[in-house]
């Protein structure tokens, strides 16, 4: 016999589990209250006896109010999840009954973003999407099934799968499901309009999604993933998981996001909240040059070089890029500070007034720590010296006598800029040519982690061992010198994340190849599916960038469109008219994406006038909102609207393989619309049977 088993039953049995959720909402609200209450009179309490407390009963009241305080944040914490619950309180059923259980009726389980059990008996009334019996819902049909429990692998029969969608308490549909969750909730869900910020995806996790989320096993996972297969999402579930399965071990700080800009962060911003986490800690790669580098460093930017390549770069700046990002790049400065540690170190007798040094002991005491970096082979040395040597009474030198041995043995080195070691570097290697600074002393972006890496091979860096997983996303466009970089600093467990076809420099990207050079131990994974764009616009997509191995999911929509003028004017009044309809559409988001940010500043200054609803998304935006956007490629990667214009599509603006990239990158931002303007010549790299007549 199945329990609740008609939708009726499932609506009774839905309000009852609300009103439990109602209930217990007023109960924690009362004892916030009332603890809030206790917080105030303790600290009046306190204020006004502050004279007359003694310390025993001062620490008391401290140790109090300490703990009421915690208490008082995990329940306003849990009072937000139950809040959320009772609004839709599960999302799925699995009826499982396991081999070894004698009952004849398989048991129901809810899943939902949280779990809740009532009050009086503790029963599981709901259990949490990461919790191991959820497993089943997103890994198997109804039949034979498994699933990882505490004291070990379950098996048993699956009798039942159904989904639901619930929204302010009431059940909006509900599926018996023998099938992939992806037939019919993914497909409602995914018709969506896009909102404001990325959600979470808890009810339509696909099988190949769950299998990252729930691994545990990996000290690097490196996931390939196509564009809008859901990567970010995932690897964002992938740490809530983590924090549910370790919170004993592992919290929110200890987690640190390698994010490609601040507009980016905000986007996704709100997952881990929603999923009832803290918000994770986040960092740019420039930031960690900076950090490295200090702040008189000045160095130009990676948007600083998308924008120089995009508007056609000489030879030789690509040549320089290209060098810079080998992996074999690595291995040469290893080589060559390995080198300078032996061959630039002459040393020399040092003469104290308390005693005499001779130069075989300075050489002998160099020799002997030559495993440890420069910098402090040099401290060790003059260490090593001060503490053996003895003065003319065979007494030990005075602990001021360190700092004279260090400067001298210091002296003893050819060079400690390591600005000056970097440009002796290439010529070593003979190719000085390969260094060029910018004007005002700046350097090129392809020489900034390079030089971060020879300064922590040489000086020797403390990992930053308080992070213990770093996530890294848009991975393609870091270099092996970048991950030689982060695999120092961040010696923890990674989620390595990005799209090979998405590469905003093709001349520096990395592959999934190239990046386990660097972490030869990770573990890798693809994901192929692109559940953002209907299989028209990945059609069209595919015909930009053939080599591409993007699977449109079975969602139909609009042919894209490609419409061309015979004047640039033509095509901004045609794109001033896209613009005005958009209202109409019934879409919340567009994205107006250009190829590079001074011509996303162009559009915008010709449009800004006249349209208050465009925002421009550059360098210095901060937020992702919804309306119409205008923004460089670099801006956008990552986002996704409900309809994209890409303008400029015309033979001269986009020709270059780079070009290619970039064009792919736009289009496969579009969720359901997709339109392109050009004027004059339509580019060679777009597909023709979309024109407008």
């Amino acid at each position: 016999m199945i329990w609740n088993a008609s939708e009726t039953d499932e609506k009774k049995y839905l309000s009852a589990v609300t009103a439990q959720l109602q209930q217990a909402v007023r109960e924690l609200e009362t004892k916030i209250a009332t603890a809030s209450h206790d917080i105030v009179d303790t600290k009046a309490y306190m204020w006004a006896n502050r004279d007359q407390l003694d310390p025993a009963e001062r620490a008391a009241n401290l140790v109090d109010l300490s703990l009421a305080i915690d208490y008082g944040e995990r329940a306003v914490h849990k009072l937000s999840k139950l809040r959320k619950l009772a609004q839709s309180p599960y999302f799925g059923r699995v009826d499982f009954r396991a081999d070894e259980d004698s009952r004849a009726e398989a048991e129901p389980f809810y899943i939902g973003l949280h779990a809740f059990s009532t009050a009086e008996r503790q029963d599981n009334v709901i259990y949490d999407w990461r919790s191991p019996i959820a497993g089943l819902f997103y890994d198997y049909q109804v039949g034979r099934a498994s699933y990882s429990a505490p004291d070990g692998p379950l098996d048993g029969e699956m009798s039942l799968k159904r989904q639901y969608r619930i929204s302010s308490g009431a059940m909006e549909y509900m599926i018996e499901s023998s099938m992939n969750i992806h037939d019919d909730i993914l497909q409602r869900e995914l018709s969506r309009t896009s909102d404001e910020k990325m959600k979470h995806i808890v009810a339509t996790i696909q099988q190949e999604q769950n299998a990252i989320i729930r691994n545990v096993t990996s000290r690097e996972l490196i996931i390939q993933g196509v564009a809008g297969s859901g990567k970010t999402s995932v690897a964002l579930h992938r740490i809530a998981f983590l924090l549910y399965r370790n919170k004993e071990t592992l919290t929110s700080p200890q987690i640190l996001i390698l994010s490609p800009n601040k507009v980016f962060s905000d986007y996704i911003s709100s997952v881990l909240p929603e999923l009832g986490e803290e918000h994770i800690p986040e960092i740019g790669m420039e930031d960690i040059a900076v950090r490295e580098l200090g702040e008189k460093c000045s160095f130009q930017t990676f948007g600083e070089q998308v924008e120089e390549l995009a508007q056609g770069a000489d030879v030789s700046l690509i040549e320089r890029i290209r060098y810079k990002a080998r992996i074999e790049m690595v291995h040469e400065i290893d080589r060559f500070i390995e080198y300078v540690g032996s061959a630039w170190f002459v040393p020399e007798a040092i003469a104290l007034d308390q005693a005499f040094l001779s130069r075989d002991a300075v050489s002998e005491a160099y020799n002997a720590s030559s495993r440890l970096p420069v910098k402090l082979r040099l401290e060790k040395t003059a260490r090593t010296l001060a503490e053996t040597a003895r003065d003319d009474q065979g007494a030990r030198l005075r602990p001021s006598a360190f700092q004279n041995i260090y400067s001298a043995v210091k002296k003893m080195f050819h060079t400690h800029s390591i600005l000056s070691l970097y440009k002796m570097f290439y010529e070593f290697i003979g190719k000085p040519e390969l260094f060029r600074l910018r004007p005002k002393g700046k350097l090129e972006y392809a020489d900034v982690f390079p030089l971060v890496y020879m300064k922590i091979v040489f000086e020797g860096k403390a990992p930053y061992d308080t992070v213990k997983h770093l996530v890294v996303d848009e991975m393609q466009d870091y270099t092996p010198v970048q991950y030689a970089v982060l695999a120092r600093l961040y010696p923890c467990k990674k989620t390595i994340l990005g799209d090979a076809g998405q590469s905003l420099n093709p001349y520096s990207s990395s592959s999934l190849a190239l990046i386990k050079l660097v972490f030869p131990g990770a573990d890798t994974v693809e994901l192929l599916k692109s559940y953002r764009s209907t299989m028209e616009i990945i059609a069209f997509a595919r015909h930009i960038l053939p080599e591409s191995p993007i699977q449109p999911i079975e969602r139909h929509g609009e042919e894209p469109l490609l419409i061309g003028t015979e004047e640039p004017a033509e095509e901004l009044h045609r794109i001033r008219g896209i613009i005005g309809q958009f209202p109409r559409t019934g879409f919340r988001t567009m994205g107006i994406i250009c190829k590079s940010s001074s011509w996303a500043e162009q559009l915008y200054q010709a449009l800004g006038a006249t349209e208050p609803r465009v925002h421009l998304l550059d360098s210095n935006s901060r937020k992702y909102e919804e309306g119409i956007m205008i923004a460089s490629t670099q801006m956008a990667k990552g986002l996704e609207f409900d309809q994209v214009l890409v303008p400029f599509a015309n033979a001269e603006h986009y020709s270059t393989e780079m070009d290619r990239s970039l064009l792919y990158i736009a289009c496969t931002r579009a969720m359901h619309r997709l339109t392109l303007t050009y004027s004059g010549e339509a580019s060679r790299l777009v597909p023709r049977n979309s024109e407008e007549t």
